[in-house]
């Protein structure tokens, strides 16, 4: 019976994904299938780029909330391992025709090959599709590889000590990739472009023009299938072990929980998809360099975990479109100053007050929602609730 249930429930998921990337690509091309549909569904209308930054923060807020929510581990290292992320998929991606140009302050780039040119060019949908992948894939593998060496000293701290740790980690390796001796390969403090975006996916015909627009499904699609994967993990034997974790590192090892290695395994698999998340930022902002990996950057994903609930999934990606759509899109108004016919202007509406009012909102939030908008709840919990109530009545 439990079996049956729990299969009828990833059938209803699975419906539930396919039925929202559906709705994400008719959203997308709706102004070509209706002339008349409204602006905010224009492919240049902010929504979309709100949708796409939601995709890859929601993937980096759900790997910090692995370690984080679900074994107990206080990591500020996000933003270094997103660094390693975006300038691995950044390096392996660039075409070989670009590389000069790209890499002119160094007489070209160390790195001799292009991994969509291996498969016939990024022009292509072979070359496009296979490149693409393997480079996301060794950006996570790249992070994961670089946690599992700082691990090794780090992990036998606890609280504050392990979050200065990585936090000063993640501020060394963004000194590093911007040391010009390094140019060939990271191009020093500049900018690597030039190499396939979301854009990329865009399917066009022979004239180029546009003819199925997917830059905001292919990050959707991305950022589904690894939370996916954190999800079944999570509800794994390692899920449970990392938990157990959480609650009590002493009753966990009496219970014959190897805590070095779980610790080491949650920390490698959560940098590995926070390198994912990296790289796909990297294919958002369609450019590559140090700058915007700073602390900042670690504290947004932070504070979105904070939110929407540690040790909650599903709390991580409510909380990263509200955070996004806030702060990017639906407090913009705040920003611009109103006069009305009078003349009379409007006190405070002025640039920089959207943000006043977003960290005002912030606050209130915590303050009445103390652990989180979901807590530790996920979406299944809330229907499971809504039936019992029915059959008590």
């Amino acid at each position: 019976m439990i079996q049956r249930k729990s299969k009828k429930g990833a059938f209803i998921a699975l419906g539930c994904i396919v039925a929202f990337l559906a709705l994400i690509v008719l959203m997308e091309n709706l102004t070509a299938l209706v002339p008349g549909a409204p602006a905010v569904f224009k492919p240049t209308s902010q929504l979309f780029v709100v949708l796409k930054k939601t995709a890859v923060y929601a993937l980096a807020a759900v790997s910090m909330n692995l370690l984080t929510g679900f074994t107990g581990l206080f990591s500020l290292g996000t933003a270094g391992f997103m660094l390693l992320g975006a300038y691995t998929y950044a390096i392996l991606t660039v075409p070989m025709a670009s590389k000069d140009q790209v890499y002119y302050l160094f007489g070209g780039s160390a790195v001799k090959f292009s991994l969509p040119d291996l498969f016939g060019g990024a022009d292509t949908m072979p070359g496009l599709i296979l490149g693409v992948l393997i480079a996301i894939v060794l950006a996570g593998c790249v992070a994961a590889v670089f946690a599992w060496l700082i691990g090794l000293p780090v992990l036998r701290l606890k609280s504050d000590y392990l979050a200065i740790a990585t936090l000063g980690f993640a501020e060394i390796i963004r000194a590093i990739f911007q040391w010009q001796k390094l140019g060939p390969i990271t191009n020093g403090a500049n900018m690597i472009k030039t190499f396939p975006t979301f854009f990329s996916f865009d399917i066009k015909n022979a004239q180029g023009i546009t003819v199925l627009r997917l830059s905001t499904f292919v990050p959707f699609l991305l950022s589904i299938i690894c939370i996916t994967l954190i999800v079944l993990l999570i509800n794994s034997s390692y899920g449970r072990a990392f938990k157990s974790i959480r609650e009590d590192e002493i009753a966990a090892e009496a219970m014959g929980i190897n805590l070095a290695k779980h610790k080491r395994l949650s920390f490698c698999i959560s940098s590995f998809f926070s390198g994912i998340s990296g790289a796909l930022f990297a294919m958002f902002v369609n450019s590559v360099q140090a700058k915007p990996f700073t602390t900042n950057l670690t504290y947004e994903i932070l504070l979105i975990v904070v939110i929407g609930g540690i040790g909650s999934v599903t709390g991580s990606c409510i909380a990263t479109f509200l955070y996004v759509a806030c702060s990017e899109w639906w407090l913009r108004f705040l920003d611009n100053e109103i006069v009305v016919e009078s003349g009379f202007k409007i006190p405070f509406l002025r640039a920089g007050f959207r943000m006043v009012v977003f960290s005002i909102i912030i606050m209130v939030v915590v303050l009445f929602f103390r652990r989180g908008i979901m807590g530790t709840k996920e979406l299944p919990d809330l229907f499971r609730k809504k039936a019992k109530k029915e059959v008590g009545k």
